[in-house]
């Protein structure tokens, strides 16, 4: 689930569906999902769990992604 979520958020970010800078209100908007609010902090760059680091935290409750993720490619 997150590969095919992560890629929906960066395919939403490419089509200017979504801002780059974005809340997990807008990921929940744009996919049709009520769960950003918890998915974006768990993979966020430094998280407590060593999840995958797929987001930047700028600020609470608003992300990037990250462009560097060890492993990944979504083109």
């Amino acid at each position: 689930m997150e590969r095919k979520t992560t890629r929906k958020i960066r395919e939403m970010v490419h089509t200017h569906k979504i801002p780059a800078e974005f809340t997990p209100t807008q990921v929940n908007t744009a996919l049709g999902i009520n769960w950003a609010g918890t998915f974006l902090p768990k993979h966020r760059v430094g998280n407590p769990s060593n999840s995958s680091e797929l987001f930047i935290r700028i600020r609470k409750g608003l992300y990037k992604l990250n462009t560097i993720t060890q492993g990944e490619t979504y083109d």
